[in-house]
């Protein structure tokens, strides 16, 4: 992928560049009066969001890999067009085939309100029809504003419908995972993924604490969370719309000490709230439709 040539057709003058990142992978750096942040081409991926004056709201591992074929640690992977392990248990990837490949650059604009857009996307492919046998296109839309904006938007360019499940699968940074707190949760349904819970349902009691590993899907969730970081003394507010599930996850000391990407203490430092069509939250998309799934971060 050519900066170069990228820069001359996308560039905004002190407002987005394009530069090369670790490990030689493209990505956009976008600098406004609201907020910076870093956009990876590779696997469509916002790194880094980070509010004039404050704290970045997204965790990325100092281990993480950036290479070709592998998924980026942190930031917000977007997981396409399934979930989790491969529904059809054909030994595919797992969370689909979008977090370990390079996208094109779109569009990107300067809006009114001093806000950027970027809007990467991938299009049906021989290759892609190889893994998932439809046509499609699949767009992530950043805004990085006073807020911070992400849609994924799948068009079913073919002539049949298609099923899918899908995430935005947000790694938050927190400062200490024992003085965090998940709320909007309370009263909800959850399947437990955790090892050994059996895909147990269970109710949500109060807000949600983390002192072990946590793996759950919610059912039929609110528009609005939050997560409550004691330690950085900040509410990061998550609103979503297109889903009614959500996922929280953190992998806590033994599964982090597992993951070559992760530093054994990471686990600490970082909560992943997913906005998710998953389980039976299954999203079908007719010919010549388009579905969005969309988040706003805001702190």
């Amino acid at each position: 992928m050519n900066i170069a040539q990228l820069t001359t057709d996308f560039a905004i003058a002190d407002q987005l560049a394009f530069v090369e990142g670790k490990g030689g992978v493209p990505c956009i750096q976008v600098s406004n009066s609201h907020a910076d942040a870093l956009i990876s081409i590779y696997a469509g991926q916002l790194l880094s969001y980070t509010p004039k004056g404050a704290a970045d709201v997204l965790f990325v591992s100092d281990k993480a890999y950036y290479a070709s074929g592998k998924a980026i640690k942190g930031g917000v992977p977007i997981c396409w067009p399934w979930f989790g392990a491969d529904p059809e248990g054909k030994g595919r990837p797992a969370h689909g085939f979008m977090r370990n490949r390079m996208w094109d650059v779109w569009a990107t604009r300067g809006n009114a309100d001093g806000s950027t857009t970027v809007i990467l996307g991938v299009e049906s492919s021989p290759e892609t029809l190889a893994i998932w046998p439809h046509a499609f296109k699949l767009a992530v839309e950043i805004t990085v504003g006073n807020t911070l904006q992400l849609a994924l938007v799948t068009q079913n360019t073919g002539d049949a419908a298609f099923t899918l499940t899908q995430a935005l699968h947000t790694y938050f940074s927190v400062g200490d995972i024992a003085q965090t707190t998940v709320t909007g949760l309370e009263g909800r349904q959850y399947i437990d993924k955790a090892a050994g819970a059996g895909d147990a349902i269970r109710p949500q009691a109060g807000a949600v604490t983390i002192a072990a590993e946590v793996d759950r899907v919610y059912l039929n969730v609110p528009a609005a969370l939050a997560i409550q970081d004691g330690a950085q003394n900040r509410t990061i507010h998550i609103t979503s719309s297109g889903n009614k599930t959500a996922v929280v996850w953190n992998p806590w000391a033994k599964i982090a000490a597992e993951m070559a990407d992760l530093q054994d203490d990471d686990y600490t430092r970082f909560v992943c709230v997913e906005t998710t069509n998953a389980v039976d939250d299954v999203v079908e998309v007719p010919a010549g439709s388009e579905f969005r799934l969309v988040a706003e971060y805001a702190v």
